[in-house]
């Protein structure tokens, strides 16, 4: 009587559980898995502008993207964003965490300083950044008596989209480092006062192995970005021949996909795009079980 009992009541959970996953389930299968596999048979097969498949053609579409004279440029600037933005990014949060660290009298008029960039939407970082750096009512040139063409120039387009990505990625990293830092425990921050260690020991080799788990999510999810990074530069930029000194893989889907309707081509980008921020995923897991520290 009591296994039946039992064995009704797991059949009951399995149903519950079942019926809780089955949304997301369903949602994953239409918006994730189903456009992901229909991408790579596009990337395999000649597609109209219809999108529709008109047969198999092999490695052509690969073939033609690698040998476009756009590909190389987008691939560099990518890889570029992504080696500048997240190192920086890094940088940048985790030093405001640390001068955030203690709480004051005035912890919450700064946080929310720090914090400011996650309340601006994305489309209007673009056009404030786009205003800013104008070469004419824009105040970076007033300010520091500057002529420059920021976003009209191909020697700075990049650099000012860089720090564009960098400034709406600081408020979410600053909010996880900053629970983080304040997450240790206080007997071991008194331990290391008692035993006089200095403050940069202190930093380097006390505060940041403890906070390490939190370091490497947000160099994952941050390199995942900048490798997925489009919309800054097709708000800001466009899609005329002057993006070209931003154009990224994603921002070349875009134009090829949207404006082109050459779903071949876009696919194949998203292809690439894809295995190399695996790759590089797979890389930074690597090196986790030496540089990350789980335990206090």
């Amino acid at each position: 009587m009591g296994n039946n009992v039992k064995s009704l009541k797991k059949r009951r959970d399995n149903r519950r559980v079942f019926l809780l996953l089955l949304p997301i389930t369903l949602f994953a299968i239409a918006f994730v898995y189903f456009p992901f596999i229909r991408t790579i048979i596009n990337a395999f097969s000649k597609v109209n502008s219809k999108g529709v498949v008109k047969g198999f053609a092999g490695l052509e579409n690969f073939i033609y993207t690698y040998s476009r004279k756009d590909f190389l440029p987008a691939l560099r600037h990518t890889l570029t964003i992504a080696l500048v933005n997240v190192p920086l990014t890094l940088v940048i949060t985790l030093s405001l965490a640390l001068l955030s660290e203690k709480k004051r009298k005035f912890s919450s008029v700064y946080e929310t300083m720090f914090t400011l960039p996650m309340s601006v939407s994305m489309s209007a970082s673009c056009m404030i950044f786009k205003s800013m750096f104008s070469p004419s009512v824009g105040f970076i040139n007033y300010f520091f008596s500057l002529k420059l063409g920021w976003f009209e120039s191909s020697d700075t387009a990049l650099f000012s989209c860089i720090i564009l990505t960098v400034w709406m990625g600081i408020g979410f990293d600053y909010l996880l480092m900053l629970s983080a830092l304040r997450g240790i425990p206080k007997s071991v921050m008194e331990a290391t006062k008692v035993d006089g260690i200095s403050l940069p020991r202190r930093i380097f080799f006390v505060e940041i192995p403890l906070i390490s788990p939190t370091i490497f999510y947000i160099f994952c999810t941050n390199l995942v970005l900048c490798m997925m990074t489009s919309a800054p530069m097709i708000i800001i930029m466009g899609v005329s021949a002057e993006s070209s000194a931003t154009n990224t893989l994603m921002s070349m889907m875009y134009q090829s996909g949207f404006s082109s309707s050459d779903y071949g081509l876009a696919a194949v980008l998203s292809l690439t795009a894809f295995v190399l921020t695996l790759l590089f995923t797979i890389l930074s897991f690597m090196t986790e079980r030496r540089r990350v520290h789980y335990e206090a």
